[in-house]
């Protein structure tokens, strides 16, 4: 048995050790996707593309970031930072000048840094890519110069290929595939035959997506750049349907992601490790030949890729501000923290009524219609949309949709008073001021380019 052991080992040595050639590295991202909708997740969305990818290398259960919206989770990847330090924790934001972007982690370690598709990060110093264009999807043209070039040179590459899908407004992709009648809701969303008929657009979308996914990684390997590649798939934030995207509840929060490197991740393999997207840009680092990174949030899972551990961090924390956002309350500010079991929302601005751009849409004036027409469901899932309480807690193991809030349950108070320290201790280290830090956040908004500077702590 011990000779098997080590024979193993070697084995593992040996493979990583070819990795000492500097990888490609390709990173994928979608946009306002629920992880749980893909297929490899369990979802009902057609994703042969993704699903193919989950079995060539790993698949990562508990993936997160740190903000449900576009802009603070696209700075929180590229920077390795919370959103908070780095500057951009609303919406359409920006960060303070003196932050570094993976660019300058990347760059001086021979990489070509680029980008494509969507972008919605400033100012530009900070984030100094590459550009291949591409409007708000990867211009698959470039990317097969890039891809093309690098071949040719040998020159490593890192590259950012962004998806607008499944944004709203859901026009892309073929809703026949799926049928209203017969899609399957999660049950905290109000069942209307217009969320119905949105919901297959939305799901279209996703399979529009994987299309994507599918032709980058065909130009991988017409240019031959497959086996020294790593490909790394995640799916942004949670869906414009409620409880997910603006909010945040693991539906708004989780992630999914999908890592392959041939001979390196092995096929098949599922990780249950907690991983952050802060931890994305140290990673990379390590996997590029680079040492640690001072300074950054994140910390590198290389060795969760090896398979050396299944665990990475032990807690993962989120913030939400509406101050600033399309049809945002003026403030409602939402801080939390999840362990392995138990996961602490802080509202702290529970006595606000909540809102955003969802509260828009045709799909939740149905749901209004269908609560104000006298059902009894939708009528509680609509007013626990608008208004939430100060804390909420949730034990994920019996409840991982967090619908039994469990805060006014004396005995879970030492496990909420554990978990509320800790968040206020991250809330502290972060510079993060509650309500202060809300009432600024029209100031870190790149169109406030004028304001950009670092306050004095």
């Amino acid at each position: 048995m011990w000779l098997r052991l080590i024979r193993l080992h070697l084995l593992v040595v040996l493979q990583w050790g070819v990795a000492a050639e500097q990888p490609n590295l390709l990173f994928i991202i979608s946009d306002d996707c629920t992880y749980r909708d893909i297929g490899c997740y369990g979802g009902q969305a057609h994703t042969p593309n993704l699903d193919r990818l989950a079995l060539e290398g790993m698949r990562f259960e508990r993936c997160f970031q740190a903000a449900p919206m576009c802009s603070p989770t696209r700075h929180n990847l590229y920077t390795g930072l919370y959103p908070v330090k780095s500057g951009a924790y609303p919406n359409h934001a920006m960060a303070y000048p003196d932050v570094k972007s993976v660019v300058h982690y990347l760059k001086p370690l021979g990489y070509r840094v680029a980008h494509t598709g969507k972008r919605h990060f400033s100012p530009p110093e900070v984030f100094p890519f590459e550009s291949l264009g591409g409007g708000k999807n990867p211009n698959m043209k470039a990317v097969d110069r890039l891809f093309r070039e690098s071949a040719a040179s040998g020159q490593p590459f890192s590259l950012f290929a962004c998806s607008n899908e499944p944004h709203l407004p859901w026009t892309k992709g073929d809703p026949s595939q799926y049928q209203a009648a017969s899609v399957k809701l999660p049950p905290y969303i109000v069942d209307t035959p217009v969320v119905r008929e949105h919901f297959t657009r939305y799901l279209a979308e996703i399979t529009y997506f994987d299309t994507q996914v599918g032709e980058i990684l065909a130009l991988l390997e017409r240019h031959g750049l497959r086996d020294n590649t790593l490909v790394m798939v995640v799916s942004e934030q949670g869906n414009a349907f409620p409880f997910a995207k603006w909010t945040c509840y693991d539906s708004g929060l989780q992630s999914a992601m999908l890592v392959r490197w041939p001979g390196r991740v092995t096929a098949g393999s599922l990780s249950a490790a907690m991983v952050e997207y802060v931890d994305v840009v140290p990673t990379l680092v390590e996997l590029a030949g680079g040492g640690p990174v001072d300074g950054l949030d994140g910390r590198s899972f290389v060795p969760v890729l090896k398979g050396e551990s299944n665990r990475h961090k032990d807690y993962v924390f989120g913030i939400m501000t509406t101050r600033g956002i399309n049809n945002g309350s003026p403030k409602f500010a939402i801080r939390s923290i999840r362990g392995d079991r138990f996961k602490l929302i802080w509202n702290l601005h529970h006595q606000t009524t909540f809102s955003n751009a969802a509260m828009t849409k045709p799909y939740f004036i149905s749901m209004e219609e269908k609560a104000n027409a006298g059902d009894a469901v939708a009528a509680r899932l609509v007013h626990a949309y608008r208004h939430r309480p100060e804390f909420e807690l949730y034990d994920l193991a019996t409840d991982p949709l967090e619908r039994n809030n469990l805060a006014s349950q004396p005995r879970y108070a030492s496990d909420m008073a554990s978990l509320r320290s800790r968040l206020e201790g991250w809330m502290r280290r972060q510079g993060d001021g509650g309500d202060e830090t809300e009432m600024m956040a029209l100031e870190r908004q790149s169109r406030n380019q004028a304001n950009n500077t670092r306050p004095a702590r």
